[in-house]
């Protein structure tokens, strides 16, 4: 995770401190571009708190930290999971210029609970995201991830997938949320390993490249594992 560890915004599923974050560390991509050279690393996940602060919400790290790793490492592929740059294209035409391995940005909850949920975002910018990238740069694969058991209905669970196919989201995951502590929510419900059986099955009938749905899946959980499993099996990236 990139740009400091204080977040601008208060999702109320997530445990990352929020405030005013410090001045942005300059050295950061050559930091991180020699640990990934050092621990041989053949694949990593690049994310951030949301930096509201900056003009370009924190684009250019993340443009500078794919530039640093690719130099020292450039067998590694790289993962992009993103804010969503409050809905201007520039900072994700600048990330997409970089041509990550994967364009991340997680969709998190459905709509209905997004005011509740994730009061900084915003349901629909979050597909304008992944649309825009997918038009912006096709050859680049878009991946988002959907927790469950925040008090939404199965239907609504149903829309969120196919909201995210209509927007050509090729890669998914679904796992349970758990409360971090007890400042968060609260969980709402568990659901069963059929349960995430079950909207894998409908996720990959409606067209996902690949799916990971289980009650321990995470955004970046076996992304490696996730980016080859679609590739071998996806010969249009991004379609609809």
């Amino acid at each position: 995770m990139i740009l400091g560890g204080v977040c601008t915004r208060a999702c109320a599923y997530c445990n990352v401190e929020h405030g005013r974050p410090g001045p942005v560390d300059l050295d950061e991509p050559s930091r991180i571009a020699k640990a990934v050279r050092a621990l041989e690393l053949d694949y990593v996940v690049i994310t951030s708190v949301d930096r509201d602060d900056l003009e370009d919400g924190g684009a250019d790290a993340f443009t500078e930290t794919i530039t640093a790793i690719r130099k020292l490492s450039p067998a590694c592929k790289i993962e992009t999971l993103i804010p969503d740059f409050s809905g201007r294209d520039a900072p994700l035409h600048a990330v997409l210029s970089t041509r990550p391995d994967v364009l991340n940005h997680n969709i998190e909850t459905v709509r209905s609970l997004y005011r509740h949920v994730r009061p900084g975002g915003n349901y629909e910018r979050a597909l304008r995201v992944l649309d825009r990238a997918r038009h912006h740069q096709p050859t680049v694969p878009t991946k988002s991830g959907l927790m469950v058991g925040l008090g939404e209905t199965w239907n609504e669970l149903l829309e969120t997938l196919s909201d995210l196919r209509r927007v050509g989201c090729a890669i998914l995951t679904i796992g349970q949320y758990l409360q971090p502590s007890s400042a968060n929510l609260p969980v709402a419900r568990y659901y069963h390993p059929d349960e995430f059986a079950a909207l894998k099955e409908t996720a990959v009938n409606l067209g996902f490249g690949h799916v990971e749905s289980g009650p321990l899946v995470r955004s970046s959980y076996h992304a490696a594992e996730q980016s080859e499993a679609f590739a071998a099996t996806s010969p249009i990236i991004n379609g609809d």
